[in-house]
C-alpha cells in the first residue's frame, strides 16, 4: 500500500496477498459482536484497547487495512469527544521494532526511527494518519455476553493531519482483506454488517458480527465473487431503473473488480460516463422537475419534493451473478438538512477528491444499508441479504 496521502485505499493495489494471522477467533457459541453507530455518515465500530481498556471508537472502513486510533500526544490530530488511547498507562502496551515481521509486511507505509521503532504513515482521500506501530491487547463484545480478547498491531496515531473527523470518531478500523486488517489480524476467515440507512436516529445502531456464526445464508441472498489482494472489488456489469438497463460501458463490455466495496465512503461512486447514462434515465422515471441553477447543489440531481417508492424508481444493481435491489431511500437523501432538497445519492466520482483505478467506482454505505452483507475470505464472496437493519 503507498502512502500518497490523495488516495483512497480502495485503490491501491497491495503486492502481499498471505494473511499474517496473529490471534485466534473464538467458536460459532461466542460470536465477536458489536453495534454499529451512525454519526453523520459515518458507521462507528466500538471496541477497547489496552489494560486498564480504554473505548475506540472507529469508522468501519471495509476499504483500507490498518487499524489506527488517536493516542497521547497528538498535536495535529481531530477533536474527539471520548479519552484518548495514552500507551504510557497500559501494560499491555508494546511497540514493534524495525525488524518485526508485522513492521515489514507495512511495505513503503513504513519508517524505522533512531530508536529501532516501527513508524507508520497511511494516506487517504480525506487526510492521513501517522504514529507508531505498536501491538495491544483489544477486547470486543460477543453474542455470549462475554467480551472476547486478542492481540493485535495497530497505529497509535500522532498525526492525524487533513481529517474533518469530529465527536465519537477516534480512529479507522480496517476490514479489508489484508493480512494487517482487523478481520485478519483476529484470525477471522469471514464477517458480516447491516448498516442502518442515513438520517436514522442516532440511538438506533446496526451491528458487525466476525467469524462462525456471522455467515450471511437463507432466503433472499445473492452471492458474487470479489477480486483483489486488499479490498474487495467487485464486478459491476450495469443498473436497471425500473425496467430500463443501464450497461457499465456503452461498448457492453466490463473488467473484472470495476467496482470496491467501501462501507468508509457513504455515495455509490462511478465513473463519469456512466453515471451521466445512469442520471438521463432516472430524470425519465421522475415525473416531478429537478432543481435548476442552484449553487449550493452544484451538478446534483436534486428535487424539492422527497422520493419515495411512490414517485421515484428502483434500481436494481447487477453484479456478477447476483442483482441487488436499491429502494429510494437508500438511492436518494438529503444532502443539507436545513433544506427541503432530496438529491440523487449516486455521484460522479470525477467530482470527487478520489482518484480511481482503471475507472473503478466505490459502493459506499449509503446502498449498503438495509442489507445484511457478509465476506468471506475464503471463497473470496460478497453476499447480500435484504434485511431492515434498524430492527436487529
Amino acid at each position: 500500500m503507498a502512502s500518497s496521502v490523495r488516495f483512497h485505499p480502495c485503490f491501491l493495489v497491495a503486492s502481499i496477498l498471505s494473511y499474517y494471522v496473529i490471534g485466534l477467533l473464538a467458536t460459532a457459541h461466542n460470536v465477536p459482536q458489536t453495534q454499529l453507530t451512525l454519526h453523520k455518515d459515518q458507521h462507528i465500530m466500538k471496541f477497547s484497547i489496552g489494560t486498564p481498556p480504554v473505548d475506540i471508537y472507529g469508522t468501519a472502513d471495509t476499504g483500507s487495512n490498518l487499524v489506527w486510533t488517536q493516542c497521547l500526544p497528538c498535536d495535529a490530530c481531530f477533536k474527539q469527544i471520548h479519552p484518548m488511547f495514552d500507551s504510557k498507562e497500559s501494560s499491555t502496551y508494546r511497540e514493534i521494532s524495525c525488524q518485526s515481521e508485522e513492521c515489514r509486511i507495512l511495505l513503503d507505509e513504513a519508517t524505522c526511527s533512531p530508536q529501532n521503532i516501527c513508524n507508520y504513515k497511511t494516506g487517504y482521500a480525506t487526510g492521513l494518519s501517522k504514529g507508531v506501530w505498536a501491538k495491544e491487547k483489544v477486547s470486543i463484545n460477543s453474542t455470549s455476553g462475554q467480551a472476547v480478547s486478542f492481540d493485535i498491531a495497530f497505529g497509535c496515531a500522532h498525526n492525524t493531519g487533513g481529517f474533518h473527523y469530529e465527536g465519537h470518531v477516534t480512529g479507522i478500523i480496517g476490514l479489508g482483506a489484508g493480512p494487517l486488517s482487523f478481520v485478519s489480524q483476529i484470525g477471522s476467515k469471514r464477517f458480516s454488517y447491516c448498516l442502518v440507512p442515513y438520517g436514522t436516529d442516532p440511538s438506533i445502531t446496526g451491528k458487525i458480527s466476525f467469524g462462525n456464526g456471522s455467515e450471511v445464508v437463507g432466503d433472499g441472498v445473492v452471492s458474487t465473487p470479489y477480486v483483489g489482494g486488499d479490498q474487495y472489488y467487485l464486478t459491476l456489469e450495469g443498473i436497471s431503473v425500473g425496467d430500463t438497463y443501464v450497461p457499465f460501458n456503452s461498448s457492453g463490455k466490463v473488467s473484472k473488480g470495476n467496482i470496491c466495496m467501501d462501507s468508509g465512503s457513504p455515495p455509490l461512486t462511478l465513473p463519469p460516463d456512466f453515471y451521466d447514462r445512469l442520471v438521463v434515465e432516472v430524470k425519465k422515471q421522475i415525473s416531478i422537475d429537478p432543481i435548476k441553477n442552484d449553487t449550493l447543489l452544484g451538478t446534483r440531481l436534486c428535487y424539492r419534493t422527497e422520493i419515495t417508492n411512490e414517485n421515484g424508481p428502483i434500481l436494481t444493481v447487477h453484479f456478477e451473478g447476483a442483482d441487488v435491489e436499491l429502494k429510494p431511500v437508500q438511492t436518494f437523501n438529503r444532502p443539507v438538512k436545513e433544506y427541503e432538497y432530496y438529491c440523487f445519492a449516486i455521484t460522479n466520482i470525477a467530482n470527487t477528491e478520489l482518484d480511481f483505478k482503471d475507472g473503478a467506482g466505490l459502493y459506499g454505505s449509503n446502498v449498503q444499508a438495509n442489507f445484511l452483507i457478509g465476506y468471506d475470505l475464503e471463497t473470496k464472496m460478497v453476499s447480500f441479504k435484504p434485511t431492515d437493519c434498524t430492527k436487529l
